[in-house]
C-alpha cells in the first residue's frame, strides 16, 4: 500500500513539472552563492539568506500544486505564510504584505481546503473543479484595488523605520510603500479568486509578480528573483493547465444539457 501511494504521489507530476521545480530550487542555490546577504538589523545574513530559500521551496511547490489544482497547496501554503511573515519582520518592510498575511492569508488558505475539498472533479477525485469569472466582477475588483493602493500605500508611507532594508532612503521606502499597499491588494483579490477556484487568479499571480520584482531590484533581494521567475513561467503553464480543465467542464456539461433536452423532446 505505501509503495501504491508513493507511485501514485511521484505519477501525479509530469517530466516538465519535475524539471521546472528542480530548475528553480537549482537557481535558487546558485544565487545564494553569487549574491551573499548582508546583515539587517543585527540579524545575521545568514539566517536571512536561509529564509529567502525556505520561502522558494515553499512558494514553487505550492504554486506546482494550484497549477495541478491540488487542495494540498494550502496545506504548504501555510508555510509560505510563516517564513513571508519571518522575511517580513527581519528585514522591517512590506507591512502592509504581513498584515494581509496574518488576518487574510492564512484563515483564507484553511477555509480554501475545505472548499477545493468540496468540489472535486468528477473523473479524478485529486483535482479541484475551476471556472472564470464574469466582466463586471472584474471591473469591482479592479476598482477596489485602486482604491486600496492609495489609501493603504498613504498610510505607509506615514511609517517612519529607521532600521530596515531601506533605512537611510527615504524616497524608495514610500515607492516600495505604495508598491507593496498595490501588491498586498491585488494579493487579496488572488486570495479570493483562489478560494472561489476562479481561472484569473493567475492573471492576478502574474500582476503580483511584476510588483514584487521591482521591490525586490529597490531592496537589493536578487535571490527571490528566482522565485519570480519560477512564478512567471508556472503562472503561464497553470492559467493553459486551468482553462483546458474549463473547457472539458463547459463540453461536458454541453453534452449533457443536448442529452437532458433530447429525452425532453422525445416524451413529448
Amino acid at each position: 500500500m505505501l509503495m501504491q501511494k508513493i507511485k501514485r504521489f511521484f505519477g501525479f507530476f509530469t517530466i516538465y513539472e519535475y524539471c521546472w521545480f528542480i530548475t528553480i530550487t537549482v537557481l535558487a542555490f546558485v544565487f545564494a552563492f553569487l549574491f551573499p546577504e548582508e546583515d539587517i538589523g543585527g540579524v545575521n545574513g545568514k539566517v536571512i539568506l536561509a529564509l529567502y530559500l525556505v520561502d522558494i521551496f515553499s512558494n514553487i511547490l505550492c504554486e506546482l500544486l494550484i497549477s495541478k489544482q491540488s487542495k494540498w497547496n494550502f496545506v504548504v501554503s501555510l508555510v509560505v505564510e510563516a517564513t513571508e511573515i519571518a522575511i517580513c519582520v527581519v528585514c522591517a518592510y512590506r507591512f502592509a504584505t504581513m498584515a494581509t498575511t496574518i488576518f487574510f492569508w492564512i484563515p483564507v488558505d484553511i477555509v480554501s481546503f475545505f472548499m477545493w475539498n468540496r468540489h472535486k472533479q468528477k473523473d479524478d477525485e485529486r483535482l479541484t473543479e475551476v471556472r472564470r469569472l464574469k466582466g463586471w466582477q472584474e471591473v469591482a475588483v479592479i476598482s477596489a484595488i485602486v482604491i486600496w493602493t492609495v489609501v493603504v500605500g498613504s498610510a505607509l508611507s506615514l511609517i517612519d523605520v529607521e532600521e530596515g532594508i531601506l533605512s537611510g532612503q527615504p524616497v524608495l521606502q514610500k515607492v516600495v510603500c505604495y508598491l507593496d499597499a498595490c501588491c498586498s491588494a491585488v494579493g487579496v483579490a488572488n486570495g479570493l479568486f483562489i478560494l472561489f477556484r476562479l481561472r484569473e487568479q493567475w492573471i492576478a499571480w502574474y500582476i503580483s509578480t511584476f510588483l514584487e520584482v521591482a521591490i525586490n531590484i529597490i531592496s537589493g533581494q536578487w535571490i527571490l528573483l528566482v522565485l519570480k521567475f519560477g512564478y512567471l513561467t508556472n503562472t503561464t503553464y497553470g492559467y493553459i493547465m486551468w482553462t483546458k480543465s474549463i473547457h472539458k467542464a463547459e463540453r461536458e456539461q454541453a453534452a449533457v444539457d443536448r442529452k437532458i433536452l433530447k429525452i425532453l423532446k422525445s416524451n413529448l
